[in-house]
């Protein structure tokens, strides 16, 4: 048996935070006490439970660093793996996207079997800081997303999809006009080219996205997968969601769509930089408007890393009546159970000893230590 305690922390429990001391045996919470004056002592820092990461786009950003360049596929998860540890995050669920992107011509193609190959691989042979699954992120509207899910949804490390359509002029892109000013400078389209591009866009939303989606639940929900919808904004948009056994709302776009999936028992997701920079980058709704209304249940970094740890300690700080312990609940009990898993996220005994110190530096949260199973990882 090994044995690792931790003393004078101010340790964040589901429901409050007490100055104690935490007990580790065999890579699992043994014990949680008030005072203690054996073990490591943490100088009054927090101790949380690692961070829950269910979406972010960031391994893509690694091993695709600039267009047309690709990067070694071990090398980039080795670099994400190392910053995504270094925020406290000791589980992530590393977002592919599968079918056809518009902001990648020509779609990932064979890049996706890559990258989750590589995925495979380094958690096989132990490389890695955090404990890595899989994010399939599916686009619907597209001819290769069914065949794509097909080829990776049985995989033991895929544990997560979300049901995604970008069509401009709903979703995130509620107006055709915010899809062409996102789009057009950054496809460096003329306006005909911008008008057939939308055009092909809508096509193939009527011809693929309805039975795309039927086909991609039923097989997710027959292996086991947890689903998430994605930029739900109507009412329609979460009664089907619900209808379809998802568990998760990410990103919803207006107050209504977060209200009634939070009231129908959806986890509603939203990004932690949406908190750190105080709104949407697309001019979407507010998290900390959700969180207010009391229906924010979960943070995701989504491509700032360390935006997940700042916004769990900011969102206290900025929205009356959220608690620390409540805050640290939307980065890691919260989306583990929406994930189904079971086992971590919590700081209580027979719980996996994902944990992380943390000093503040003013208002900045500062990662000082990183363990995962009791192992120190970063």
């Amino acid at each position: 048996m090994t044995e690792t305690i931790f003393r004078n922390a101010q340790i964040v429990l589901p429901d409050e935070v007490i100055q104690g001391s935490v007990r580790i045996e065999d890579g699992l919470i043994a014990a949680v006490d008030a005072g203690g004056s054996v073990g490591e002592d943490f100088e009054g820092d927090y101790l949380i439970p690692g961070l829950v990461e269910l979406h972010t786009d960031h391994l893509e950003n690694h091993y695709r660093p600039r267009p047309g360049v690709y990067w070694n596929p071990l090398g980039a998860l080795q670099a994400h793996d190392v910053q995504i540890a270094g925020s406290g995050i000791t589980t992530v669920f590393d977002a592919v996207r599968i079918g056809s992107d518009p902001e990648t011509p020509g779609g990932m193609g064979d890049h996706v079997e890559v990258l989750i190959e590589a995925i495979s691989t380094g958690v096989e042979d132990g490389r890695l800081r955090a404990d890595h699954l899989v994010h399939l992120r599916c686009e619907l509207p597209t001819p290769d997303v069914l065949a794509d899910f097909e080829r990776f949804c049985h995989l033991p490390l895929v544990k997560l999809a979300s049901v995604m359509d970008h069509t401009p002029g709903q979703r995130q892109y509620q107006t055709v006009s915010k899809y062409v000013h996102y789009y057009k400078e950054r496809m460096r389209f003329s306006d005909a080219e911008m008008d057939a591009f939308i055009q092909t866009r809508h096509d193939e939303q009527a011809l693929y996205s309805a039975r795309n989606r039927a086909a991609i639940l039923k097989r997710g929900l027959e292996v086991g997968i947890a689903f998430a919808s994605h930029d739900d904004a109507t009412p329609e948009h979460v009664s089907e969601s619900v209808a379809d056994g998802v568990s998760i709302a990410e990103f919803p776009t207006t107050m209504v769509a977060a209200e009634q999936s939070h009231a129908a028992g959806l986890a509603v997701l939203m990004g932690a930089p949406n908190v750190v920079r105080g709104g949407s980058h697309s001019g979407n709704i507010a998290a900390t408007d959700l969180a207010r209304e009391g229906c924010l249940d979960v943070m995701s970094s989504d491509y700032v890393p360390g935006a997940l740890i700042h916004a769990a300690f900011m969102l206290p700080e900025v929205v009356e009546g959220v608690s620390l312990p409540q805050a640290i609940r939307m980065v890691s009990a919260t989306p583990a159970k929406a994930a189904h898993l079971s086992d971590r996220g919590e700081i209580v005994a027979g719980r996996r000893a994902d944990l992380v110190r943390v000093r503040m530096h003013g208002d900045m949260p500062v990662v000082k230590g990183v363990w995962r199973q009791g192992r120190r990882v970063s």
